[in-house]
């Protein structure tokens, strides 16, 4: 894999200054049920890495100890962390927002079958990922047949209330660009999004974020290489 490192620290980037802690994003697990072109943390279903115990217990003092109002669970695909649920559920008990970044495709996996219910039941916010509303781009993007199962796992979202008018479940999806490119804006691609998937497939979400890839670790070493 080609190293992306030299050539970002060549930009001069601007500072940051940190602001009070108000979100928490955390990555639980590499391990994914897909292998996607884009990943910039390189995950897959061979990676094992993990977030350890001593970490989950250190997450729990800082959700009790401070003013933390959202914890942003990613991955990798977070579902697969063996603790998954038990994070979720304690969060929601310290009444946190909870976000789940899930690639919808993990909802139809086997021993998964009953995590759309649980999340519903928790009142999770789902954000999940399909870069395109067309077949071939995502199957491009993401491999064979991975948008009739993304399609599958968002008709399961809907029926358990999932961005349906009036419901407190909350349903995002997210774009990313499949090459060296930004994003078109975003106001434009939801209304395109809606439009097509609501016609061809009944199905419906409340908003569309769009975002760019990070050039590191696979993504990184796609573009060098081209």
């Amino acid at each position: 894999m080609h190293a992306t490192l030299p050539l970002l620290n060549a930009l001069a980037f601007p500072p940051l200054r940190r602001g009070s802690l108000e979100a928490l994003q955390v990555n639980l697990t590499y391990q994914c049920n897909q292998r996607c072109l884009h990943c910039h943390v390189n995950a897959g279903p061979t990676r094992t890495e993990a977030m350890t115990d001593e970490s989950l217990g250190l997450l729990h003092e800082v959700i009790d100890a401070h003013p933390v109002h959202t914890l942003d669970l990613t991955g990798g695909a977070p579902e697969m962390h063996p603790r998954f649920r038990e994070i979720v559920a304690h969060a929601r008990r310290e009444g946190l927002r909870v976000i789940d970044r899930c690639n919808l495709t993990i909802l139809s996996e086997p021993g998964y079958e009953d995590l759309a219910n649980f999340l519903a039941e928790q009142g999770v916010e789902v954000t999940a990922s399909l870069p395109c509303y067309s077949r071939e781009n995502v199957d491009r993007q993401r491999g064979d047949g991975v948008f009739e199962a993304s399609i599958a796992g968002l008709r399961k979202l809907n029926q358990l209330g999932y961005g349906e008018p009036g419901s407190d479940l909350t349903l995002n999806l997210v774009y990313n660009p499949q090459g060296p490119s930004l994003p078109p804006p975003q106001a434009a691609l939801e209304a395109d999004y809606k439009a097509h998937l609501a016609q061809d497939f009944g199905i419906q979400f409340d908003h569309l974020l769009t975002i760019t890839n990070q050039p590191i670790a696979r993504f990184g070493s796609t573009l060098i290489s081209k």
